[in-house]
Formats: C-alpha cells, structure tokens, sequence
C-alpha cells in the first residue's frame, strides 16, 4: 500500500488536479472504469481520499476532466489538420471520422466510451453537456471561418451545427462496426445525411465529389 505523504501535492491548485488525473488514468487502465474508486486513485496518488475530494466532488468528476484534458490535447493538431481542406463541408466529414477514430485509439477512452460502459458514456458526455461543451470549443474557429466564405446554410446557428455534430459523434463513438478511419462509407454517410443541415447547398458539389476518399492525402498530424 501506497504511504501518505504529507504535501505531495503541492501548493498548486492545478498542479494538484494534473497528479490526480495522471493517478486516476493508471488506476483506470489497472481496474476498469466500473471498479475503479476514489479511494483507489487516492492510494495511487499516496494521499487520503478528503484529499481527493478536495478538487473534484465524485468519480464522475474525475472522468470528466479527464475526458476535456484528452480532447484538448487533440484540438490544436485536428484544426490544423482540418484547415487543409477546402470547404467545410469536407472539414466536418474528415474531422468527425478523424476524431472518432482518434478517441478510440485512445485507451482511456476507449475505455470509457466501449459499449458496456455506454450509461457511463452518456452520464458524463452527454447529460452532462460536456460533449456540447468540447464540440463547441473545436468547431466554433472553423464554423466562423466558413461563415466568412458564405459556406453555411442561410439561417443555421452555430448551436444548430455543433448540436448535429456532437449528437453524431456520440453516435460513432458508440458503434461497434466503426472500423478504419479510411473506410469510405462512413464520408459517403455523414455526407449524405449531416452536411444537407449545415452546409450551404451550392458548396455540398465539392465534398461529394470527396465522399469516398480516404483522409490520409494530405498530412496527419496523427
């Protein structure tokens, strides 16, 4: 068992939550999500469990933060990536297929999202509103850029599109049958099916031409 240590944290309020995190995913990746428990990421970090509770109120808290800490590692690198498409139309179906197929590499969250965990799934990404949360602070810079090359659909709110694509997201998250990220039946979907309600109708000709191709023709920050 893991001695306490008095201060092992730090004085550092955000230091402190980034220990318990980097705990919280070892303790996670040991157990799995449902056995997993704050007591068990306490004893990791090496202090008591008030200690814990001291920056994040429950489990749930702790996943969350996790999830938004992740995603966040990701974003930078995705809109780059995504800025070398040329319409948004493009972006959106490249970058839903580009994100899900990251979030499953991805162990912890491929741990949390699986589908035997899909109530827990649901509680902290989509009840929650974090899901929204993280779509809206991905897309919104390239939402408004495309705003400004007139490729939206007259009347569609930001809200409106982030909606669609976090509601898809969790979608393909959820699927068991989502294979490879080159696969060209998940563009030719999200193509046919999402785009019509965000994308401008005289800009959808150039991302149906680009359905069926795979992501990987221009750089992958991977």
């Amino acid at each position: 068992m893991a001695r306490r240590r008095v201060g092992v944290l730090g004085d550092d309020a955000d230091d402190a939550r980034a220990k318990i995190l980097t705990a919280a995913e070892a303790v996670i990746q040991r157990y799995g999500v449902v056995k997993t428990t704050m007591g068990d990421i306490a004893q990791e970090v090496g202090v008591s469990r008030p200690t814990i509770y001291r920056y994040f109120g429950d489990r749930d808290a702790v996943l969350s933060a996790m999830v938004e800490a992740r995603s966040r590692r990701l974003f930078g690198k995705a809109r780059a990536y995504l800025r070398q498409r040329p319409t948004f139309g493009e972006q959106v179906v490249d970058g839903l297929v580009f994100l899900v197929d990251r979030g499953r590499r991805d162990p912890i969250m491929q741990l949390i999202v699986s589908p035997e965990h899909m109530d827990t799934a649901t509680a902290l990404l989509g009840s929650s509103g974090l899901a929204a949360r993280l779509t809206t602070e991905m897309w919104s810079p390239l939402i408004d850029e495309a705003r400004k090359r007139s490729e939206i659909r007259p009347g569609t709110t930001t809200e409106d599109i982030c909606d669609w694509i976090t509601m898809v997201q969790l979608i393909l998250m959820g699927r068991k049958d989502f294979g490879s990220e080159d696969d060209p039946e998940h563009r030719r979907m999200l193509t046919r099916f999402l785009l019509p309600a965000i994308v401008d109708g005289t800009v959808l000709a150039g991302a149906e031409a680009g359905a069926g191709r795979p992501s990987g023709v221009v750089d992958d920050p991977a």
